[in-house]
């Protein structure tokens, strides 16, 4: 019962691990075993400008989330987490080595610690939420 109680509160390290998820998908699309495209395409460019911008959406309401809590950044995380995954389909690079991959986990990631933070804290007042960080 007590490893249940861990997972009741809202503690600050899931606002870090969400800050680095947010890096980790600005980083995607350089990763490790993704193969060096030589031509730089108007498909990819785009592929590249959605996830940099997702990346940086889930690190900014990370740290939005480490220094102002409120219920709204938990649901638009788990929005933009599931956003990324379906991003492969939307902007058609699905036929990819292993970035749809990535991305479905990463996107995956993001959407259950969104959920989490988001049922930690559904009960609490507003008041409680303004005092998360101290």
């Amino acid at each position: 019962m007590s490893d249940f109680r861990f997972f009741r509160t809202h503690r600050s390290w899931e606002d870090w691990f969400g800050m680095l998820l947010g890096v980790l998908i600005v980083v995607s699309p350089w990763f490790p075993l993704q193969p060096a495209n030589e031509v730089m395409t108007a498909d990819r460019s785009t592929m590249i400008l959605n996830t940099f911008v997702v990346g940086m959406l889930v690190f900014g309401l990370a740290q939005l989330e480490y220094v102002a809590l409120q219920r709204w950044e938990e649901v638009a995380e788990i929005v933009l987490g599931l956003w990324l995954i379906a991003s492969p389909w939307i902007f058609g690079y699905s036929g990819d080595a292993f970035l749809p991959a990535w991305h479905a986990i990463l996107g995956a990631v993001v959407a259950l610690l969104g959920a989490l933070q988001l049922w930690q804290d559904w009960r609490l007042s507003d008041q409680e939420l303004a005092n998360h960080p101290q």
